[in-house]
Order: structure tokens, then C-alpha cells, then sequence
């Protein structure tokens, strides 16, 4: 897949140096920082200075590579909309001279406390691949970006600079840069001949507003979590004769009145979540509108019931809170609606994957250029590992070279993890080096002294494990 994208490259140096980089991303151990990748190609006594200007100086076209991604999970399931997830995130930093980093909320702090710590923002779509008939789906990143805020200015600044700072602050807005992203997707997939292919994405309360329900793109369906007081009105019952047209008839019932309803039925929906089926219960009501779009399109309210689960096998009988979800398609039909929210929470893995496991945002990079492109690079990687897996092993299927340890939880593997896919990935790169090698013997065949050379050596990798 890194070779079919060579024109997201500029010269064939800088592809060469991108599949050194991506395949870096994925098997080294330790810090993924930018010299960390160079001691698991055994290139520490080399010039690293190129390495640093492939990310500064825009050597890849990184929406090029997640471009390949989407045409892939589209071909994929050629018969199936494209189902997406879009969120942000934080990349902890810690250096006051990195190009947007700024102090935000952590969103890891408890309730009762907010903490703030400083980080670099960006946002992120994955697409939906289908795994099977019973409901699951991986999500597999297919677009990244750094939503970077301009620099607010000291205290004593002038109002001119004050009054720049804010305007530019509003074009920066990450509702605005979601609504940007996901404008762009639809327009590739239109150049990519697929004008026929409805795309659905799914968001949380953060971008369930105004600035991105404003700007949702043709032919695009938006899934989105809303307030239990949010308010909704019934279509017009009849317009004036002159004057201008109404848009919004009389008000209907809140999410939270419409939970507590007791005239309007329960409707049981069966979907995919944690691992298994589900049969949840759901209210609906529309089409209505909103003025968060100002009336723009219809919507349909859904009331989702929480599902009773418990923490243990003998432990007490939890609830979860209820859902409060809007879709700007009303005739999607409610399975699929629900199916897609559910998905969403992928996404919430990939994060978690793409921080703890392949580093990202550990690169010491400062420049603007350099912190899009180097995160942008090692998730385009991880994306390009788990589309592998699906083309290789199927949406199902798992590699078999290594045995599970017996300390594994005894149920059906649904799907490969990320680790084991490293695993099978570093088993693939270092399974020559790692062979007996026995002394004493002459060897039937000539050495080959051309031998190809390997672009990440296993003792380079290895001391830098153990470092």
C-alpha cells in the first residue's frame, strides 16, 4: 500500500525515506521520537538532518496516503455507505516553542477538578469496515489533522492585534475545522467517482451545534448526540398567505419528556456493542427541526433506554444513562442509525492505540509543517497495518503464527489486536535473523554477498529496547 502511494511522495528518495518512517512507526520499541526511529533503522551514525526536513519541509502528502485508505475500505464493501466517526483529541507536550501548543482541559482530570495541561489538539475521521454478519466493524482512520489555535497575545497588545487574534481564533474554531474536514472527504469521494455513495457520520455533543449541522455537505447523513433539554419544533401546520414562510410549527417535547412519556411505545432495535447483540429500546419522533440549523433539514429525535449490565458476575444490576440522538436523514432506518452511534466508539480505541502503543506525538518536532505531518504519518501507518489485516486475514480472520498465551481470557478472538498485528509484522521483518545459525558446517551454496539489505535491522532494534 506505501509503494501504490508513491505520488503522495515528492521524489523517490522521500518515498524510500517514508517507508523506512512508516515501518518504523509500527515495530520500534521505546519513544517514537524521530531519533528513535533512526536507531531501528541502524542510521544513528548518519546525517539525521533530512529526516527532520522530510516532516518540515512537506516531503509527503499525508492526505494523499489517507486518500488510498478510503479508496481501499470502499472497495472493500462496494455496496455499503460509507460509515464514519469524527473526534478530537489531545497530544501531550510539553515544550512552550512547539507550534500549537497550548494549555487545555484534560480531559483525563476527575469530574470535581478540572486540570489543564498542555498539548497539542487535533482531530480525526475513521471509517467503518464490516466484520461479519452479526453487527461488528473495525474503525480504520482515514483522515488526520492538527486543529492548532493561532497564539493569543500578551495582556498589554494592542487592539488591533486583540481584535486579529480573535477573528482568526473563529476561523480556527474546531466545530469549523470538523465541518472543513468532513466538506473535504465528501468532496473526495466525488472525484473518486463515488457521487452515489451516501456517507454517514457519526459525532458526540461536541460537534452536535450549529456551526457543523450548518454545514453538513449533500448527499452526507449526520448522526450526533444532543442535551436532554435540547428543543425541537414540529413542522408547520399551514404558511401565511403572505409574508415570509414559517419554518418551525409548534414545539415539541424535549429528549428528557420524551423518555418520561409514557403515551409514546417503546420500539426494540437489535445492534452490535462490547462484543455481542443487544436488543435496545428506542422512541422516535419526526421529522422536526431545530434552530441549531436554523431549520435547514428535518431531523429525527431518538430516545435511546439504557441497558442494564453488571460490573461482576453475582454484582448489582447497573444502569447506564439514556442517549439523546438527532440524524439529519429521517427515513434512515432506526437499525442503522443506532448501529452507527455504537460504532463511534472505535474511534475512542484508535486513540487509545495510536497514543500508547505507536507513540503518537512523541516526535520532538516544533515547526507547523512537522507537527502535521509527523503525527499525520504514523497514524496514516497504523491505518495502512489495519487495512492490511482486513485484505489479508479477512474481516474476521487473525494471524496464526503465535500461539495465545494461556493466561488469555478463554472466548472467540473477534479480531486481531493491534499488538498482535506489530507482532506478526515484526515477525515478518526480523523471522530471517532470528534463525539457528550452526558453526562448524561448510555451507552447500555460495554466501550471496548482494544480499537485500534490511531496512530495520533486529540488533539496532533490540538495543534500543534495551536502552
Amino acid at each position: 500500500m506505501i509503494q501504490q502511494s508513491a505520488g503522495a511522495f515528492t521524489s523517490p528518495a522521500a518515498l524510500a525515506r517514508g517507508r523506512r518512517h512508516c515501518l518504523s512507526q509500527l515495530v520500534s520499541f521505546g519513544r517514537h521520537t524521530i531519533t528513535g526511529l533512526l536507531r531501528n533503522q541502524n542510521r544513528t551514525q548518519q546525517d539525521w538532518t533530512a529526516d527532520y526536513r522530510f516532516y518540515a519541509q512537506d516531503r509527503v502528502a499525508v492526505d494523499q496516503l489517507f486518500g488510498q485508505v478510503r479508496a481501499e475500505i470502499e472497495a472493500c464493501q462496494p455496496d455499503q455507505p460509507l460509515v464514519a466517526a469524527m473526534d478530537d483529541s489531545l497530544l501531550r507536550k510539553t515544550g512552550r516553542k512547539i507550534h500549537g501548543s497550548r494549555y487545555q482541559r484534560d480531559p483525563l482530570s476527575p469530574p470535581f477538578h478540572v486540570n489543564f495541561v498542555r498539548g497539542l489538539r487535533v482531530l480525526q475521521i475513521s471509517a467503518a469496515v464490516r466484520q461479519g454478519s452479526a453487527g461488528a466493524a473495525r474503525l480504520i482512520p482515514i483522515d488526520f489533522r492538527h486543529a492548532a489555535l493561532p497564539a493569543k497575545p500578551r495582556k498589554d497588545a494592542s487592539p488591533e492585534l486583540q481584535a486579529a487574534y480573535q477573528a482568526e481564533r473563529a476561523k480556527k474554531n474546531i466545530n469549523l475545522v470538523g465541518a472543513e474536514r468532513l466538506t473535504a472527504l465528501r468532496q473526495q469521494m466525488d472525484q473518486s467517482g463515488a457521487t452515489a455513495r451516501r456517507l454517514l457520520i457519526s459525532v458526540d455533543g461536541r460537534f452536535t451545534n450549529s456551526t457543523l449541522l450548518r454545514r453538513v455537505p449533500a448527499r452526507t447523513g449526520l448522526v450526533g448526540r444532543v442535551r436532554k433539554d435540547a428543543a425541537f419544533y414540529y413542522p408547520p401546520e399551514q404558511q401565511p398567505a403572505q409574508g415570509r414562510k414559517r419554518k418551525y410549527g409548534r414545539r415539541c417535547p424535549t429528549p428528557e419528556a420524551l423518555l418520561k412519556d409514557e403515551q409514546v411505545p417503546w420500539q426494540t432495535i437489535k445492534a452490535y456493542a462490547a462484543g455481542k447483540t443487544y436488543e435496545f429500546k428506542v422512541k422516535t419522533l419526526g421529522p422536526v427541526y431545530s434552530a441549531m440549523d436554523q431549520g435547514q433539514h428535518a431531523l429525527r429525535l431518538v430516545v435511546v433506554e439504557p441497558v442494564p449490565y453488571r460490573t461482576s458476575k453475582h454484582g448489582k444490576l447497573e444502569r447506564r444513562e439514556p442517549a439523546f440522538l438527532i440524524c439529519t436523514e429521517p427515513d434512515l432506518p432506526l437499525s442503522e442509525l443506532l448501529q452507527a452511534y455504537l460504532w463511534r466508539w472505535d474511534i475512542e480505541v484508535n486513540f487509545r492505540d495510536e497514543k500508547t502503543i505507536l507513540g503518537v506525538g512523541q516526535a520532538q518536532v516544533r515547526s507547523e509543517a512537522a507537527n502535521q505531518n509527523a503525527p499525520a504519518l504514523a497514524v496514516a501507518a497504523y491505518a495502512m497495518l489495519l487495512l492490511a489485516a482486513v485484505k489479508t486475514y479477512g474481516t474476521q480472520g487473525q494471524p496464526d503464527t503465535f500461539q495465545r498465551p494461556r493466561w488469555y481470557p478463554r472466548k472467540p478472538a473477534q479480531r486481531p489486536t493491534t499488538n498482535e498485528l506489530i507482532n506478526q509484522l515484526r515477525y515478518e521483518l526480523w523471522s530471517d535473523a532470528l534463525q539457528t545459525h550452526f558453526t562448524g558446517f561448510t555451507p552447500n551454496t555460495a554466501p550471496d554477498h548482494n544480499a537485500r539489505k534490511c531496512d530495520h535491522p533486529l540488533e539496532s532494534a533490540i538495543f534500543l529496547s534495551v536502552k
